[in-house]
């Protein structure tokens, strides 16, 4: 039991969300570290839970293992790659606790792909903002929903907590008629 419900339709949205982000930024760990499939295999088994199945091992063991991969790539972006393919698996396990470390497990996925895009433009901040107003655009109402029952994250640490943090702020400023 938790402090709220969330359905397994919330899940699979906020899942689906996740899976969008890790699915763009895949090829960026694939070029740094071919032959490690540890990444898409979270991908599919994130598609697989967003797609209907029941969450099983499958997702919490590909996530595990993607978080593995993305502590040892060699790369920031890869190391960032990895870890969204990981946040999209375990987005089934999202936690039913009103934490504000719950937060990252919705948006993380998203920022770290607004992030990666910052890396590959130069480290260049704009192009990271414009990434993350189209996450905003991305995200249904479902996920905004399931965030709202959130407290708003902590202080933000670095640049991908800096990037949830705003993206968390522009979602729960979304309307309902949005």
């Amino acid at each position: 039991m938790g402090d709220f419900e969330l359905s397994g339709d919330e899940l699979r949205a906020v899942a689906r969300y996740a899976l969008l982000a890790a699915q763009e930024v895949l090829p960026v760990f694939e070029d740094a570290c071919p032959g490690d499939r540890r990444p898409r295999a979270a991908i599919e088994a994130a598609r697989e839970f967003a797609d209907g199945a029941r969450r099983s091992r499958l997702q919490r063991a590909a996530s595990l293992d993607a978080h593995r991969a993305a502590r040892e790539a060699g790369t920031e972006p890869a190391r960032l790659a990895a870890r969204s393919a990981g946040d999209a698996a375990s987005a089934a396990y999202l936690h039913p606790i009103a934490r504000a470390s719950q937060v990252g497990h919705v948006l993380r996925a998203a920022a770290s792909a607004a992030r990666v895009a910052e890396l590959g433009a130069g480290d260049d901040r704009a192009v990271g903002d414009a990434a993350l107003a189209r996450w905003h655009r991305l995200a249904d109402l479902t996920v905004v929903d399931v965030l709202r029952r959130y407290p708003a994250p902590p202080t933000a640490r670095n640049r991908v907590a800096e990037l949830v943090a705003a993206l968390d702020t522009a979602l729960r400023r979304t309307s309902t008629s949005d």
